[in-house]
């Protein structure tokens, strides 16, 4: 088993209709406005940017994401990740009557190289701060929609 390679899949119910969630993911720049651990994100060009995350745990993750899907009718944004992880990750939307079904999907290898030192004792810990992260996104994210 490799211990850096992380699957991970995170499904949230938001009380917004898909077009609303759609166009606030789309902003990978406001994230930061919502999302608390995402600490910052520098767009370097229409498709590509530097994202950096910060979660429970005392350390700090910086990726460069870059669009590999846009696609609004289908509910689809998939990025490519290279970095501190290297993988990829997607949106997926679908209605759920006047909510929207918000599934995440996350498929990376560990590059940091204290955190791949930490792979094996630390594992179950790493997926725990991730949970967290993920909580926190679906709050904010919600909080954002009503506020629009």
């Amino acid at each position: 088993m490799d211990w850096n390679h992380y699957r991970f899949r995170t499904l949230w119910s938001l009380p917004a209709p898909p077009d609303a969630v759609y166009a606030t993911l789309e902003r990978a720049e406001d994230y930061p406005r919502w999302w608390r651990q995402v600490r910052e994100v520098t767009r370097l060009d229409d498709t590509t940017g530097v994202v950096r995350i910060r979660s429970f745990l005392p350390y700090d993750m910086t990726v460069t994401a870059r669009e590999v899907r846009r696609d609004p009718a289908a509910g689809v944004l998939e990025i490519a990740l290279s970095g501190d992880m290297e993988g990829w990750a997607c949106w997926t939307l679908t209605p759920e009557g006047a909510r929207t079904l918000v599934r995440y999907d996350q498929v990376v290898d560990v590059r940091k190289p204290l955190l791949r030192r930490l792979a094996l004792p630390c594992r179950p810990v790493f997926r725990a701060n991730h949970r967290l992260m993920m909580r926190a996104g679906a709050r904010g994210l919600a909080r954002q929609l009503q506020a629009v």
